[in-house]
């Protein structure tokens, strides 16, 4: 969805080294309960489940042992700081070595909001495929995203988030995810049968901070969308944070894909109903130019669309 702050990744990789919940917050010299909350809060930004059993042994999902593997891709803010070294995870302990031929790897750049939409088909695909193997850049956002990420060669298939295929390079829609307003339930506005933009424009909003990717493509529908929105009173990156504002009337929060479904499930938050349609945010798949030379890249790709 976004890239994550870096106190959150810092949190994430802090509890992959402790491998439990206590030691972690002894490391910290923070509540376990506050350590929990910030995970569950990424975990709500990002669209799964990083750990099984948090308060005991504290596992790694595969989505979560993904994740890990491509933090250090993930930790970075720009594309002009691809080149330079990224704060690592704790090196884990070396694995056995194998007798048999090294694994293909095929990198697959994508917000982590859409790693999680495709990690049970990658699983498959790797479980079919025990020659190949699946890297994650978990950097890119935008089209420009993606298209530098292949061009590079930092990328064999990138998703990325667009309101329109773009003219630059070659992509295929996947699916669209409808960008939605919440609000506490007790909030005006959460009362109408229908809320116009003039309405909008005048209600405070609630922001993820400007650095974040996702917040220039919610502000780029909005725009698309002829909504003016009012002022910005909170800009954070911690969904508790957030959800807490709304609970007490600070404002509005717009939201698209696993966030926002998760937000509509949540008791004392309500999703607006608006007096018109905003542009759906589409996730769009591209590949390297030479993917053809490649019959693993074009053919994962493909199996991602079955």
């Amino acid at each position: 969805m976004d890239t994550p702050s870096l106190r959150q990744l810092d949190l994430f990789a802090q509890m992959v080294a402790a491998g439990n919940l206590t030691r972690c917050a002894n490391d910290m010299g923070l509540p376990p309960e506050q350590i929990a909350r910030d995970l569950a809060s990424l975990e709500m930004r990002l669209g799964y489940r990083l750990f099984d059993d948090l308060e005991g042994a504290a596992r790694l999902t595969p989505a979560g042992r993904k994740t890990a593997e491509a933090m250090t891709l993930l930790s970075q803010d720009t594309a002009d700081d691809w080149g330079r070294p990224a704060p690592a995870l704790p090196t884990p302990p070396p694995a056995p070595i194998a007798a048999e031929p090294p694994r293909r790897t095929i990198m697959l750049a994508a917000p982590a909001p859409v790693f999680g939409h495709l990690q049970d088909a990658l699983a498959a695909f790797e479980a079919a495929n025990e020659d190949i193997a699946i890297a994650l850049d978990l950097h890119v956002q935008s089209a420009a995203d993606a298209d530098a990420a292949l061009k590079r060669g930092r990328a064999d298939i990138a998703y990325f988030y667009a309101l329109e295929a773009p003219e630059d390079f070659p992509s295929r829609y996947g699916w669209s995810e409808p960008v939605n307003i919440y609000a506490g339930g007790d909030h005006r506005l959460a009362q109408s049968q229908s809320v116009s933009r003039d309405d909008l424009a005048v209600t405070p909003m609630l922001a993820m901070e400007r650095d974040n990717a996702m917040r220039a493509v919610i502000e780029t529908a909005l725009a698309k969308g002829k909504v003016r929105s009012g002022p910005v009173a909170l800009e954070s990156d911690n969904m508790a944070t957030i959800m807490a504002a709304l609970r007490k009337g600070a404002g509005l929060f717009a939201a698209f894909g696993p966030l926002a479904r998760d937000l509509g499930r949540m008791a004392g938050i309500q999703r607006l109903a608006l007096d018109m349609p905003l542009p759906a945010v589409e996730i769009r798949q591209a590949v390297r130019p030479d993917a053809a030379e490649t019959l693993a890249v074009e053919a994962l790709a493909d199996f991602l669309f079955l």
